[in-house]
């Protein structure tokens, strides 16, 4: 008499659950290997392994798929630093520092960089994906970084200076680092150290809020 596997219906579970996180994995790769013009449905499900009918059930289209990969990946680290700013008992410093070094593993140390790659080169025909993106992520994120700049002149920790401004030039290396990695790492000589420019950044970032232009 045969027997059911012990867990058999638990491990279907778990494997249905994790579908459309390892579509959206294939989907990044094909998108970046394609651009999001090239890339079709057919390419994305033979790259997770999965039939293109399953993808159906998960994401109505291409365009759906693109959404969901950016909320995930980019849009949840977001989530993430909003919350553990709400309940940061440290300084502003500090905070600031935790945001721009968190952002910055995920564009230049995974292969998320290749979003705004992406995002760059296509818009021009697809002119819904730099609107999504600037207002799913950038601007989500440039809102998150003002408070966390206004928070530090509010405590007196920075001095004043217009909060926008000090936003984007606060995340402009990252992105630097961003477009380099996936536009011209491939000619240099040696690999770039990614992490020091984003110390050295911090450091005359610190200096030039303070008061009196010393890092704290």
């Amino acid at each position: 008499m045969s027997q059911t596997a012990p867990n058999s219906d638990s491990r279907w579970s778990r494997r249905k659950h994790a579908r459309p996180a390892e579509i959206l994995d294939a989907a990044l790769k094909v998108f970046a290997q394609k651009g999001f013009a090239a890339a079709r449905m057919d390419d994305i499900a033979r790259e997770a392994g999965v039939t293109k009918g399953t993808i159906y059930l998960y994401f109505e289209n291409k365009e759906a798929v693109f959404k969901s990969l950016v909320r995930e990946a980019v849009g949840g680290t977001l989530d993430t630093i909003a919350a553990n700013a709400r309940n940061f008992e440290g300084s502003a410093r500090d905070l600031l520092r935790m945001f721009l070094t968190t952002m910055a593993r995920l564009l230049v140390d995974s292969d998320k960089v290749e979003l705004p790659k992406i995002i760059i080169s296509e818009s021009s025909n697809f002119p819904w994906l730099a609107e999504f993106y600037r207002f799913e992520v950038i601007e989500r994120g440039l809102q998150l970084m003002i408070s966390l700049v206004e928070r530090g002149m509010a405590s007196g920790e920075f001095r004043r200076l217009p909060a926008e401004h000090v936003a984007r030039l606060c995340v402009a290396p990252i992105l630097f680092c961003a477009i380099w990695r996936v536009t011209f790492s491939h000619l240099d000589p040696q690999p770039y150290d990614y992490a020091g420019l984003i110390e050295t950044h911090l450091d005359i970032l610190f200096r030039g809020l303070a008061f009196d232009g010393a890092s704290a």
